[in-house]
């Protein structure tokens, strides 16, 4: 039994799995929640006891140390608790407000218009992954922080390379060298780039998430020139990498089903509702990771203090006691919602951006493409296991419709 969760947590980690993890995630979500003695994981994967996890205010965020990622942590959002995370939150928060984050909309329409118009210049077949899903939030994101275009592309190498920091060590093993120090250097990048940009910005404030991050604040309490550093970095490999995994995963499932492209061709109001079922069918966070604080019960199971949890969101989120026909990618579905963006006090501050970006990209592919086929052979996933979605995605079609490419110029007309 403890072999099997052993060699099950093996194969899951193993890039050869990325293209489908399903079947071993179904395995284990039936198997936990389990004890790993090999990696030392507690697994735990059924619907009700992640999101009784993440809700618990007896398990800590903090795995600086723990030994459980890849690669070391450095102290943010994501690996805080309170106070520390719950100050962070509430001076970052009101930068990723609805109205702020809905005032980007023209903005976003507008990147996703061009790429298209590129797209369609270029012949009948293109790599979804690096002329669209890629490029397109990397750009919202950086023109959100103010980072110039031309420095877009060694930012989107950066992200790549500290994505390995939320990969969970799933096999016992040595760190990867090489990891390490791609992960290194994209920070030190990073923190000097960021440390220019928010001199500059403190100086001269711009309509841009960068400044609000700076302003932002009560009484004599704002972030800290380190804090906005790793915040700027957090918010862009957030809002990069998972954003281009949750469309290109979009993509992929409605070239998959046509019938449900169909549905969302014949009406793309129903965007919205796709990218609910993309975050619970195949969503970019596969999981995550957490420590017991105190003697915790998990589902019947006794986790001692200290213990590491291993959170398999991407199988709670297939869970057939939550969901009915949990492995059909149905956009009209509306039950139960979903772990995609985790819950409790660390639910993703950008999950509304990330929801606006996913929403506008997927109405426009699904409205724009005419008769796109996917290109199987040069279907190729990153190896990231955490936050998983394609490399490479070509899609062949018969055209590209310039109605569907004017009707994302509406908006930014109306408010140009």
């Amino acid at each position: 039994m403890t072999t099997d969760i052993s060699a099950l947590l093996t194969r899951l980690a193993d890039p050869a799995t990325r293209p489908d993890p399903y079947d071993t995630l179904r395995v284990l979500r039936e198997r936990s929640p389990v004890l790993d003695p090999v990696s030392g994981l507690v697994v735990v994967a059924r619907r009700a006891d992640c999101e009784a996890v993440l809700r618990s205010p007896g398990v800590s965020s903090d795995r600086r140390g723990a030994g459980i990622t890849v690669v070391p942590q450095q102290p943010n959002l994501i690996n805080l608790d309170a106070p520390d995370h719950t100050r962070l939150r509430r001076l970052a928060g009101r930068a990723f407000k609805p109205r702020v984050i809905e005032r980007w909309r023209p903005r976003v329409e507008a990147i996703a218009r061009e790429l298209l118009t590129g797209i369609a210049e270029g012949g009948g077949t293109a790599d979804i992954a690096s002329r669209f899903a890629y490029p397109m939030p990397v750009r919202v994101i950086c023109e959100m922080l103010g980072v110039p275009r031309r420095d877009h592309p060694v930012f989107e190498r950066w992200a790549h390379a500290i994505a390995y920091t939320v990969d969970p060590r799933l096999v016992p093993g040595r760190l990867d060298a090489e990891t390490i120090a791609d992960v290194e250097e994209a920070r030190e990048g990073f923190a000097g780039y960021f440390s220019e940009l928010i001199d500059a910005r403190a100086k001269d404030p711009r309509e841009d998430i960068l400044s609000e991050l700076i302003a932002a604040g009560e009484d004599e309490d704002r972030l800290t020139r380190t804090e906005l550093v790793i915040m700027c970095i957090l918010l862009l490999v957030a809002g990069h990498e998972t954003t281009a995994n949750l469309i290109l995963n979009g993509v992929l499932a409605l070239l998959r089903h046509p019938d449900q492209l169909g549905l969302l061709r014949d009406d793309p109001a129903l965007a919205g509702a796709a990218v609910e079922e993309v975050l619970r069918y195949d969503a970019p966070a596969q999981m995550v990771t957490r420590i017991a604080g105190g003697p915790l019960t998990v589902g019947g199971m006794e986790i001692a203090a200290g213990s590491p949890i291993l959170l398999l969101l991407a199988a709670a989120n297939r869970d057939p006691d939550v969901h009915e026909a949990p492995d059909v990618f149905d956009i009209t579905r509306g039950d139960g919602g979903h772990l995609g963006f985790a819950a409790g006090a660390h639910f993703c501050l950008g999950s509304v951006l990330a929801r606006l970006e996913a929403t506008i990209a997927l109405s426009a592919f699904a409205t724009a493409f005419a008769d796109p086929v996917l290109v199987r052979e040069s279907l190729r996933y990153r190896p990231h296991i955490a936050v998983r979605g394609p490399d490479r995605l070509q899609v062949s079609f018969s055209g590209i419709s310039p109605e569907a490419l004017e009707a994302l110029g509406a908006t930014e007309r109306v408010h140009g």
